[in-house]
């Protein structure tokens, strides 16, 4: 059998949008079961904080399996491994829908939650088949993606839950994962491993990539922290709109959230303008923004009709500037070792969840102490933390940038051209045939 050469920056925008697809289906599984949990408890006549269990059995799965199966990405074929992890993905959707009780479920919730890190895994990918200057709009709209999944399956979930009771989401999902699977094993190019480490050696890899990349760590900080805010604002909105204050329903949450369906649209642009002008000054802009969002938030603590577009708008703000910074803090990483990129994302995306667990903590205990102003007060500490050790970068960088005569898309700014990247361009993974 042969292949067709793939080379670099051929990545046809047909395949990119296939992948974004792959992101949606792949985060939407992680998200979905939230809507359909009060019907998990209905029918399994279970109390709401264990039927819960099935949402948290999911995200527990999803992050060790960013720990444990990310890395392999440079390790192993991208096409076997994702069609693999999307087989295995369907064959645990398959087994919820079909659970005869909570344990059961629980238990394969984990294993889905496990193997649906496809978009993890896809991310890495995308960076080694596309040119440096398209590799900000290719991640762009992969990002997009996820976020249409995000969003979607929750609406999805709901409303075939709500039809046909809670096993079809699951079932509907596990029909579609292995038609995905089967079209990704036919579109994907062939790819060459960037690393012949053993597994030990593979999971231990991030943790050494944090010791010896300054630019991967104060990446994993800027995410850390902004991604923190998001969590700590989403966890106390739904005691802030349903308090007091406003007095409205669950749901009203839920419509809040679709308002940040326009990240989809933002995204890719925040990717071709880290092309164009770097991600340094993309991150710049982005932690400003999460900063004018915390004081637009905080006009929500008035409730009414004023308070309810402030949320609205400061919500969305939070959105955008948080996914911008993503796509920056992404090329960013992608850009310091193309031979070790999947592991270079384990690390990030490890910090960015393990940042977003504890603002989710903070926010709850801030709420109880200070209320909604109070985790707008910790949103913007957060922002200034990462914002301050972006400008210490920008200032250390820039007599560097005058002694080159130039800066490279690391380094760019907002303001002014900027060259094209240095970097070293990505290792051919997907350049032979076989």
């Amino acid at each position: 059998m042969t292949d067709t050469v793939h080379r670099e920056g051929e990545l046809s925008r047909r395949l990119v949008l296939l992948l974004a697809l792959t992101c949606a289906v792949g985060v939407g599984t992680v998200y979905f079961p939230q809507a359909i949990s009060p019907l998990v408890v209905a029918a399994l006549h279970a109390s709401p904080g264990s039927a819960a269990l099935v949402v948290t059995a999911i995200q527990i799965g999803y992050t060790v399996g960013i720990f444990l199966l990310v890395p392999l990405g440079d390790r192993l074929p991208h096409r076997p491994f994702l069609v693999t992890l999307l087989v295995l993905t369907g064959a645990g959707l398959l087994a919820a829908g079909c659970a005869p009780g909570l344990g059961p479920l629980v238990a394969a919730g984990a294993v889905v939650g496990v193997t649906t890190v496809a978009a993890q895994v896809i991310g890495p990918l995308a960076a080694g088949l596309v040119a440096a200057d398209r590799r900000g709009a290719v991640l762009g709209t992969l990002l997009s993606g996820s976020t249409g999944g995000m969003l979607l399956a929750r609406t999805f979930g709901g409303a075939l839950g709500e039809w046909l009771g809670w096993r079809a989401p699951y079932l509907v999902a596990a029909a579609l994962v292995p038609i995905l699977a089967a079209v990704l094993a036919r579109a994907l190019p062939v790819t060459v491993p960037t690393s012949r480490q053993s597994y030990p050696s593979l999971l231990a890899e991030p943790l050494r990539l944090l010791r010896t990349e300054p630019d991967l760590r104060r990446s994993c900080l800027y995410q850390a922290m902004v991604f923190g805010g998001f969590s700590a604002v989403w966890t106390c909105l739904a005691l802030l709109l349903t308090g007091p204050a406003y007095g409205l329903g669950a749901h009203a949450v839920g419509m809040l959230a679709l308002v940040g369906a326009v990240t989809m649209l933002c995204t890719p642009f925040a990717g071709r303008l880290v092309d164009r002008r770097g991600a340094d000054g993309v991150n710049l802009v982005s932690l400003l923004g999460v900063l004018v969002s915390a004081a637009v938030l905080a006009a929500g603590a008035r409730g009414g009709a004023a308070g309810l577009a402030a949320l609205a708008a400061g919500t969305l703000l939070l959105d955008i500037a948080m996914q911008s910074g993503m796509v920056a803090n992404q090329a960013r990483v992608y850009a310091l070792r193309p031979d070790a990129r999947s592991r270079l994302n384990t690390a990030y995306m490890t910090g960015a969840y393990l940042g977003g667990s504890a603002g989710s903590w903070l926010g709850v205990r801030v709420y109880g102490g200070a209320g909604w102003r109070g985790v707008c007060a910790l949103v913007a500490l957060l922002a200034a933390v990462a914002l301050t050790r972006h400008l210490v970068a920008l200032c250390a960088r820039r007599p560097n940038a005058r002694q080159a005569g130039g800066g490279g898309a690391a380094t760019g700014s907002l303001f002014g051209p900027v060259a094209h990247p240095t970097a070293a361009p990505p290792v051919a993974t997907a350049d032979r045939s076989v």
